[in-house]
């Protein structure tokens, strides 16, 4: 893929800025467009790439847990929440990019939130796919459909420790209801759900495999599996839904900053953001002059939430409210 012209104009100076060969990358989208961001990047700048994949809850606890003694440059992708949770924490440190003049609002709007520790890389909004083979009319529309009965045992979502997707879910929840009225919903739906797992995208996987009826996740993955040719069906929950703005970050102290900032630049251009479509992933990319991929669910047609990104990612309220999960809801039988 050609380099867009910003990104052309980008790269004599990222090359000359590098004192190093690597970067560590955390990387929290899937592991195919980890793999095409990584290799495009090699490939362009010389800098070798060390590359870790894992969800953004497990991103986020790796690099808490490394506070002090960094490991990592750069945490790219995942949802917003727990980079602004990692900002507050000053686990991740300030930067302006000059790309930053070539993005979306919401983009900026999450690096100001931040104090410009992270900034936003894609959209995408919240919902679930089912499986028309093993579904059913009517077909589920609304957020109360998957309380019936007939789908006991038979949904799936991630645990929302591990899964920024599912944190997402919550914190929509909380902001639709209230947040004892969403507990309740979740006490409901945990009646029929069969298993919590660790990624995010792992519930619409299953459905696609015929493993479940229906998996809760962010609706760019749901459409991937009907693009890939699985019965899935996506939905825009009829009473709204919340959505992620994915971030990056630079985490504090990182042992190769001049590469970190190289990469930070990169990532935000047109064509480097137009490489998630290669990887099947359908995101809407905050750059304005990056294409979005015509299999992406369009945000305009989708009832969404005001997300208060602020409070949902601050390390008070997302401590609290990930507490009470596990305390009514992850502690329950299944």
């Amino acid at each position: 893929m050609l380099l867009a012209a910003s990104a052309i104009a980008l790269l004599p100076a990222m090359q000359a800025r590098a004192q190093s060969g690597e970067l560590v990358l955390y990387c929290s989208v899937g592991e195919e467009w980890c793999r095409v961001m990584s290799e495009a990047f090699s490939r362009e700048t010389g800098i070798n790439v060390l590359m870790t994949r894992a969800s953004s809850g497990e991103t986020y606890a790796k690099i808490k847990a490394e506070e002090g003694q960094p490991r990592g440059d750069v945490w790219w992708g995942g949802t917003g929440d727990p980079h602004l949770q990692a900002a507050q924490e000053g686990l991740t440190e300030e930067y302006r990019s000059p790309v930053l003049a070539e993005l979306q609002d919401w983009a900026v709007r999450q690096a100001e939130t931040s104090g410009f520790r992270t900034v936003g890389i894609y959209a995408g909004a919240l919902g679930f796919g089912y499986n028309s083979e093993l579904v059913d009319d009517p077909a589920p529309a609304c957020w109360a459909d998957l309380l019936d009965p007939r789908f006991a045992d038979d949904v799936q979502v991630a645990n929302p420790n591990s899964s920024g997707t599912s944190y997402t879910m919550l914190a929509t929840m909380v902001q639709l209801m209230g947040e004892d009225e969403a507990f309740d919903y979740l006490t409901q739906l945990h009646n029929n759900i069969s298993q919590y797992t660790q990624s995010g995208s792992a519930p619409i996987r299953a459905a696609a495999t015929g493993e479940t009826a229906i998996g809760i996740v962010f609706q760019h993955d749901a459409v991937a599996q009907t693009v890939q040719g699985a019965p899935i069906v996506t939905v825009a929950p009829c009473e709204g839904t919340g959505y992620e703005v994915g971030s990056m970050s630079i985490i504090a102290g990182g042992p190769n900053p001049d590469n970190a900032r190289i990469w930070y630049d990169w990532a935000l251009s047109p064509a480097a953001q137009e490489l998630g479509a290669s990887a099947a992933s359908y995101q809407v990319p905050s750059n304005v002059n990056a294409a979005t991929p015509p299999e992406a669910p369009r945000l305009e047609d989708v009832r969404l939430i005001d997300y208060d990104f602020a409070t949902y990612g601050s390390s008070e309220t997302r401590t609290r409210l990930l507490a009470r999960w596990d305390a009514e809801i992850g502690s329950l039988p299944q």
